[in-house]
């Protein structure tokens, strides 16, 4: 259900039928969910926080069904009406609020505030879930923070982010903190096997790669990350990247949309420090990208730590600036030199 096209207020639809059992490396968040339950004291509000695809919004969902679920056993069945119609998105008691633009603007703040005034249509809890609550801006926040101060009981609202930080203190201390920690690499290549069917060695990267984050590791399975990974090292490799002229030739792998200008930075900046942590370490259990390790290990000895350091920042600032609609053009250009210049040095 869509309301007023100033924001996004939908029926919550989760992708497939998932229990708690469905998440993977929470487990001591779902025990604190389940406790909750089972002695019947669930907070009137949460926040649920930590990096970008680790199984906040998923927990969150499942939260949800399990709350509402009509077996009542702590968890959702999947069976019952009230988790299909959450399934399928037609539950009037579970609502998602999300950003409209760049912010959650106050007319979202003023709805979701209108229902809580009144007990659920047909669940036991209504339960708002608030997406990158982080874009709240102030005027929604102070809002917010009045429904925090009257809690309803019959109505739950979960706030998500990965910025907690960025959060009115005043609204973080009337909520249930919980810190969702980065996923294991074992565990996501065990989920990327076992849901995909990809091989080992392409999970393994791919879980290498995701920081933590198993939507991370879907998304870069789907936009072929480690083709292009696999393009970049190649160049950077190549004894072409002794002439910065011929080192500009990558300019045309980063792309020309911001997202995947974005991500391919992340590759170049996750190269280099692999380079640094076998330079002053010597361990590569710890390496993003296991399957170049002799290749780490030859940039690694070729270059000093003040110049990967040097290179590392250099690819900071162009992400930094492009972030902020620099041109996209020279920003890259301009680290190229630069990069080009510290590996012509350290050859």
């Amino acid at each position: 259900m869509r309301c007023a096209p100033r924001y996004r207020l939908s029926s919550m639809s989760v992708s497939e039928s998932m229990s708690f059992n469905d998440v993977y490396g929470q487990d001591k968040q779902i025990a604190i969910l389940r406790n909750s339950m089972e002695r019947g004291r669930v907070p009137h509000a949460y926040l649920f926080y930590g990096t970008k695809g680790i199984g906040k919004r998923t927990t969150s969902e499942i939260f949800a069904k399990a709350l509402n679920c009509l077996e009542g056993n702590l968890d959702s069945c999947d069976r019952c009406s009230s988790c299909l119609k959450i399934d399928h998105g037609n539950h009037p008691d579970v609502i998602t609020i999300e950003p409209e633009g760049n912010f959650i603007k106050i007319n979202a703040i003023k709805d979701l505030r209108s229902q809580m005034k009144f007990r659920p249509l047909e669940g036991r809890k209504r339960v708002f879930i608030m997406v990158d609550a982080d874009k709240m801006n102030n005027v929604s926040a102070n809002s917010l923070l009045k429904t925090l101060e009257e809690p309803s009981p019959s109505n739950i609202l979960i706030l998500i982010t990965s910025r907690h930080y960025l959060l009115p203190a005043t609204v973080l201390s009337r909520c249930q903190q919980l810190s969702f920690n980065p996923i294991r690499r074992d565990t996501i290549a065990s989920f990327l096997e076992r849901r995909l069917s990809l091989d080992r060695e392409s999970a393994c990267l791919l879980a290498s790669s995701s920081g933590g984050s198993i939507g991370r590791a879907l998304e870069m399975n789907k936009d072929s990350y480690l083709t292009f990974r696999n393009e970049i090292i190649e160049k950077l490799s190549s004894g072409n990247t002794k002439d910065p002229l011929k080192f500009l030739s990558l300019m045309g792998d980063f792309g020309k949309e911001r997202k995947e200008v974005t991500e391919r930075l992340d590759i170049l900046r996750s190269w280099y420090r692999d380079i640094l942590v076998y330079r002053e370490t010597g361990e590569t259990e710890s390496l993003v990208h296991q399957d170049r390790v002799e290749t780490i290990k030859d940039f690694a000895e070729r270059l000093s730590g003040s110049n990967i350091l040097k290179s590392i920042g250099t690819i900071n600032r162009a992400s930094s600036a492009i972030e902020q609609n620099a041109n996209r053009d020279l920003a890259l250009e301009w680290m190229m030199f630069r990069l080009a210049s510290v590996i012509t040095i350290g050859t």
